[in-house]
């Protein structure tokens, strides 16, 4: 298992018609060689049929997939030397680990004693030393998970394709588990597809991520782009928690525009003048973290003027809910170390934020 394992895919205007319905439409992407790239979206959105498409188990009705820039639609599952990891694992119940984890191995004829040798190294890297005996009933899900990531790496795909493997296991297994992903893939280097409906997975473990919505790509980049920036309305209240309410365009500046709130505060935003107009309504999104609270009567910086409406703790932070003139209302993240003041029910604050952080984006 030490060789490194790094193609790259290419999708050209990929589309899959099921009836009238386009279930995925004209998405074109670059998934680069040792890269982890996640697809994020909710339920129905096309994903895992465009992970079908890449894997062999369904047709493209437009564009083309290509594989280290080798057309790949009409080559069969089985010799595209792709590995797949389903949601569900699909390990056989009644073969031990290493039974499973030597499946593939002695489909394709592989002598024995390489075979020992390569379940033992895979077992290795995913941490199952001495599992080899025991049937799938046996182990926890986290354990099975690996079985199933085992089986999968012990073939040497040229891509390895995962759809959803976390969303079984409870939320301590599951953060656990990214960092075992994530390590084990950096360290082999291979070629990433991932597929999750889960923002925090796609943040924490993808070098790029792509945002899909009704078939289409919506939005790719970086994590770091994707949340500080995301183009509209819908990427930003998916991919974490978003503050958001309309406001107007006043002013065009060279670096930004003026924006103008209903209650007439007005606040400096970077954004491209060319795209905007004075008079143009639009939306100013604000993440939670990014905003800070001061006492009303000492708050200088640019904010607003609010009243706080609640305050939950959530062990790592405060998250406050305050409520601006106008009647909108705003969430508001603050870390529970350190030196801050907690505010009470009814508190006069004044919410500051760095104009930085803020981003305007279209109406609808």
């Amino acid at each position: 298992m030490s060789r490194k394992l790094s193609s790259e895919v290419t999708l050209e205007g990929v589309g899959k018609r099921y009836g009238d319905l386009w279930a995925v439409r004209e998405v074109s992407l670059t998934i680069r060689p040792g890269e982890f790239f996640t697809l994020l979206g909710p339920s129905g959105c096309g994903k895992t049929t465009l992970l079908r498409l890449i894997a062999g188990f369904a047709l493209p009705d437009a564009g083309g997939i290509l594989l280290d820039g080798e057309p790949i639609d009409h080559v069969p599952p089985w010799k595209r030397d792709v590995g797949l990891v389903f949601q569900h694992y699909a390990l056989w119940p009644h073969l031990s680990v290493y039974e499973n984890v030597a499946f593939g191995l002695r489909e394709r004829k592989v002598p024995r004693a390489q075979i020992a040798q390569k379940v033992a190294a895979v077992l290795s890297q995913v941490g199952l030393e001495g599992f080899e005996r025991r049937r799938p009933s046996q182990l926890s899900g986290g354990q099975q998970q690996r079985v199933a990531l085992a089986r999968t790496l012990a073939v040497q795909p040229r891509l390895l394709l995962l759809d959803e493997p976390l969303s079984n296991l409870d939320a301590q297994l599951r953060a656990q588990m990214r960092i075992e992903l994530a390590r084990l893939q950096r360290d082999l280097a291979i070629t990433t597809l991932y597929v999750t409906h889960d923002q925090a997975e796609a943040l924490a473990l993808s070098n790029r991520v792509a945002v899909m919505l009704e078939g289409a790509v919506v939005q790719q980049g970086t994590p770091e782009e994707v949340y500080w920036r995301p183009r509209n309305r819908f990427v930003a209240e998916f991919v974490g928690a978003a503050n958001l309410f309309p406001v107007q365009v006043v002013e065009l500046r060279e670096t930004g525009v003026l924006v103008e709130t209903g209650s007439g505060t007005r606040l400096p935003v970077p954004a491209d003048p060319g795209r905007w107009r004075p008079g143009t309504r639009a939306l100013l999104c604000l993440r939670p973290e990014a905003l800070r609270l001061e006492e009303a009567a000492i708050g200088r910086g640019t904010g607003f003027l609010a009243t706080v409406a609640g305050r939950v703790f959530e062990g790592d932070r405060h998250v406050y809910e305050v409520r601006l003139g106008e009647g909108a209302h705003l969430r508001v993240e603050l870390p529970a170390l350190g030196e801050g003041r907690i505010f009470r029910l009814g508190d006069r604050v004044r919410v500051e934020l760095t104009a930085e952080t803020a981003v305007l984006l279209p109406e609808t």
